[in-house]
C-alpha cells in the first residue's frame, strides 16, 4: 500500500509537470525530436541528497538455538525514521546500445531507549526497563549492466542484470548487562527494465525497476527496488533531477556473524546534481 500511495504521487507531480514542461519545450523547435544529453553522453555522474523514510526488522538467533523474535528497529528501540543523506551514482555508455551505471547510499542512525518490553538479541536478552544503546548502519551499493533493445534518439527501453551489494551491521549495548552485535554483507543480484525518455531538449523522464527472488548459499529472500527521476538540463554538462526511490529487501542469512533475518524498507525523494559529457 505504501509503495502504490508513493507511485500516485510521483505521477501526480509528473503530471503537475506537464504544463511547465510545455512552456520550457520552446528550446525545442515545432516538430522537432528532442535531442537530450541523458541519451548520448557516454559518461554521466550524479551527485545529491536522499530522505529516506526507513523500516527495519531484524532477528538474530542464540548461537546456541533457539528462537527468536524479530526486532523493529524504530519502533522498539527508537531510531529516527526519517534520515538525510548523501547519494551518489554514474553511468558510463560504453556502446549505443550497452550501458553500465552505479548508485550508492548509506545510512548510520543510533538512538538510546528505555526498553518497553524484553528484547532478544543473539545471546542476550535485554529485560523490560533497561536503558540500551542501539545503532543500525546500512550501506547499499548496486552495480549493473544493461542493453537498450529499444533505442532512438528521444527514447530507450531495456533490460539489465546486476546486483545490490548491501552491507548491515546491528548492536544493542546494555552496558554492565551485555553487549550484542552482528554484521553481514549480503550481495543480492537483481534483473532489471528501464525506460528513459526526453520530453523536450531540457526535460526527460528515468524509471526503473529492480526485482529478484532469490536462494543461494547463505542467503534466502526478495529484493524490490523502483526509481523514477525528473530530469532537467538547462546547460550543456550539468543539470538537475528530483525523483523518488524505494528499496525493499527481506533476506534470511544463514552466516557466522549472522544467523538469523532482516527486512529493510527505504522509501522517500531525492534530489541530485549531474555533471555528463
Amino acid at each position: 500500500m505504501t509503495q502504490t500511495r508513493c507511485w500516485l504521487t510521483v505521477l501526480t507531480v509528473l503530471g503537475g509537470l506537464h504544463v511547465g514542461i510545455a512552456v520550457a519545450a520552446d528550446a525545442t523547435p515545432a516538430g522537432a525530436i528532442p535531442d537530450h544529453p541523458a541519451l548520448r553522453d557516454p559518461f554521466t555522474f550524479v551527485l545529491g541528497v536522499y530522505s529516506p523514510k526507513s523500516t527495519t526488522t531484524a532477528l538474530l538467533q542464540p548461537s546456541g538455538g533457539g528462537s527468536a523474535v524479530g526486532v523493529n528497529f524504530e519502533d522498539t528501540l527508537g531510531l529516527d525514521d526519517r534520515n538525510l543523506v548523501s547519494f551518489g551514482g554514474f553511468r558510463w555508455r560504453f556502446t549505443e546500445r550497452w550501458r553500465m551505471e552505479a548508485e550508492y547510499f548509506k545510512l548510520s542512525r543510533d538512538a538510546t531507549r528505555t526498553l518497553a518490553a524484553d528484547v532478544t538479541w543473539g545471546d542476550h536478552t535485554f529485560a523490560k526497563g533497561a536503558t540500551v544503546d542501539s545503532t543500525y548502519d546500512f550501506s547499499d551499493f548496486r552495480l549493473s549492466a544493461g542493453y537498450s533493445f529499444f533505442k532512438t534518439r528521444d527514447k530507450e527501453l531495456g533490460i539489465g542484470f546486476g546486483a545490490h551489494v548491501t552491507k548491515m551491521r546491528a548492536d544493542i549495548n546494555a552496558g554492565a548487562l551485555g553487549e550484542e552485535g552482528s554484521d553481514v554483507l549480503a550481495p543480492l543480484p537483481v534483473a532489471n527494465l528501464y525506460g528513459l525518455f526526453a520530453l523536450t531538449n531540457q526535460w526527460a523522464l528515468s524509471v526503473r525497476a529492480d526485482w529478484l527472488s532469490l536462494s543461494y548459499g547463505a542467503y534466502s529472500g526478495d529484493i524490490r527496488d523502483t526509481a523514477v527521476d525528473v530530469l532537467y538540463q538547462p546547460f550543456r554538462n550539468v543539470g538537475f533531477g528530483f525523483g523518488t526511490r524505494s528499496l525493499n529487501i527481506d533476506v534470511s542469512v544463514d552466516d557466522s556473524n549472522w544467523h538469523g533475518s532482516a527486512k529493510v524498507v527505504y522509501q522517500g525523494p531525492i534530489a541530485f546534481m549531474t555533471v555528463s559529457f
